[in-house]
């Protein structure tokens, strides 16, 4: 059943229930609108998930919440008044506090420092250091967490570390609703747990959540209800449990889930291996023995750490394989550089875009050439008229081909990434969680590209935590588990079988329903 199908139909609450409204919410930049007559109800004690492909309002829709923008129509009340915040310390100070994706901190300041700055207890007219780290301390324990130092420095922290940082910033300002936008992001898998223990023990204390996230699982894992926005419109609000994986994908990018994992393209055949590894091992794996065809997508499944982006660049040659052999096409090979490992026809999309796959001051041309530049220097010129057909080719949105990288959605910065590596014409490549922190349309895209390359006779290798991407998009399945290759599953397989051969454990829940539930 639908609680809010349309913008003007506001959700049924008990008194007292809702904490935060808006109705009728419309913006526009520059004569562009990018919200129309949207609404949102959020209620005490829930996680709410906000969802939508990068483009549909999610995050203006936040920023009007966190007083970052003004709302040319529409209305906000929280607590049951009116609000119109023009400043965001103005919704801080009220309780209402945005954790972005960015975080705010400062890295040479210290965790208490950091959680106080600005607002810093006195005492006789200096800063009380002491009740400043007592205060922290106190934040802290009433989330459980006792590993973070409130007098350590935030730059020593880890990223799931900052986080809490800024979830305790958050509760600093006595917040009763908390946004948080890509929180997970940057996060290993036993991090994600550890904030899903924060969040669900705020939640228990009233604070309502606001969950923006482009992992569809952990929007069903957490979330007790999910409002859709597309193109800068509402589409519904439901409770999770009325919603399925499917309809949900359905409403957010207008096609069925059939369409989310596209099957092999018509013709697509596996033809000879085109890489293929011995016995190969270094400092980080051993024995791995396997082979990857023209025509097919082999994934890599495992626990984080299990070896899996260590096994793509020991391929690659950022980290040699020091012992087996490898071969590419029937040839033997000795790839110790990555240099090396372009010039033999591999190409490598990295797990972290942007510390590792653009140059985010540059153009999306200079992007697109930077490994043509570097190793194929006298190709440059004929590979700069490509780029048009290529980005054209993976629709990106980029106005010109000179606009920042740093100014595009992460979705379209991810094919910039993959144009990158296809002006090199490479026969292998290895992807490194291909879709991480991009939107569901923006999957698809890549997920179609795959498919292409693919049809095209090169081989594909994918490393993926997602297990519905490794299932969904893999003709073959290989399991990582301390480092070694332990297991080859077939298309299809079910996640219970993928986790119980990554762990170990033969005793393991099943796996989502038939219908795309969620256990």
């Amino acid at each position: 059943m639908t609680d809010t199908a349309l913008a003007g139909a506001p959700v049924p609450a008990g008194p007292g229930d809702v904490v935060l409204r808006a109705h009728g919410i419309g913006k526009s930049f520059f004569g562009v609108s990018v919200l129309q007559d949207v609404g949102i109800e959020v209620r005490r004690g829930e996680v709410h998930g906000l969802v939508g492909e990068n483009g549909a309002g999610k995050s203006t829709l936040m920023k009007i919440l966190a007083g970052v923008y003004q709302a040319d129509a529409g209305t906000v009340e929280y607590e049951g008044h009116p609000v119109s915040f023009t400043h965001p310390r103005q919704a801080m100070d009220a309780g209402l506090v945005t954790v972005f994706q960015e975080f705010t901190l400062l890295p040479e300041r210290t965790v208490a420092q950091n959680v106080f700055l600005g607002r810093e207890p006195r005492r006789g007219g200096f800063v009380d250091r002491r009740a400043m780290v007592r205060r922290t301390r106190d934040l802290l324990s009433d989330l459980g967490v006792t590993f973070i130092d409130p007098a350590g420095r935030v730059g020593s922290l880890t990223v799931a570390e900052q986080q809490i940082v800024e979830i305790v910033k958050a509760l600093s300002f006595d917040a009763r609703v908390i946004s948080m936008d890509e929180p997970t992001a940057a996060l290993s898998d036993h991090e994600v747990e550890l904030l899903y223990a924060i969040i669900r023990k705020l939640t228990s204390r009233g604070v309502a959540v606001i969950y923006v996230s482009h992992r569809l699982k952990e929007i069903f894992d957490l979330c007790d209800r999910i409002t859709i926005l597309k193109d800068g419109a509402l589409v519904s609000t439901d409770a999770t449990a009325d919603l399925t994986t499917g309809e949900l994908v359905r409403r957010m990018v207008g096609r069925p889930i059939q369409a989310y994992f596209p099957g092999p393209v018509a013709g697509t055949e596996r033809g000879a291996a085109r890489v293929e590894l011995a016995g190969c091992g270094n400092d980080f794996v051993d024995a791995v023995t396997l082979a990857v065809h023209a025509g097919e997508i082999v994934g890599v499944a495992g626990l984080q750490g299990s070896g899996r982006t260590e096994l793509v660049e020991g391929i690659f040659g950022v980290h040699g394989f020091s012992r087996g052999t490898m071969r590419l096409d029937g040839r033997p090979v000795k790839l110790t550089t990555a240099r090396a490992a372009v010039k033999a026809g591999l190409a490598l999309v990295t797990e972290d875009r942007k510390a590792q796959g653009l140059a985010l001051s540059q153009s999306a041309l200079d992007n697109t050439l930077l490994v043509v530049r570097s190793v194929f220097a006298g190709r440059t010129r004929a590979a700069r008229r490509e780029v048009p057909g290529i980005l054209g080719s993976l629709e990106i949105t980029a106005g010109r081909l000179d606009q920042e990288v740093r100014f595009l959605s992460g979705g379209n910065q991810q094919k910039v990434v993959l144009a990158k590596w296809l002006v090199t014409a490479p026969q292998v490549v290895l992807f490194d969680e291909p879709t991480r922190g991009i939107d569901v349309g923006a999957k698809i895209a890549v997920y179609q590209l795959m498919r292409q390359l693919a049809a095209e006779g090169k081989a594909v290798l994918m490393v993926s935590s997602e297990l519905p991407e490794v299932i969904g998009m893999s003709d073959r399945i290989l399991v990582m588990r301390d480092g070694e290759l332990i297991a080859e599953l077939p298309a299809g397989s079910a996640e219970h079988e993928v986790l119980a051969a990554a762990t170990g454990s033969d005793d393991l829940d099943q796996a989502p329903d038939a219908e795309g539930r969620q256990p």
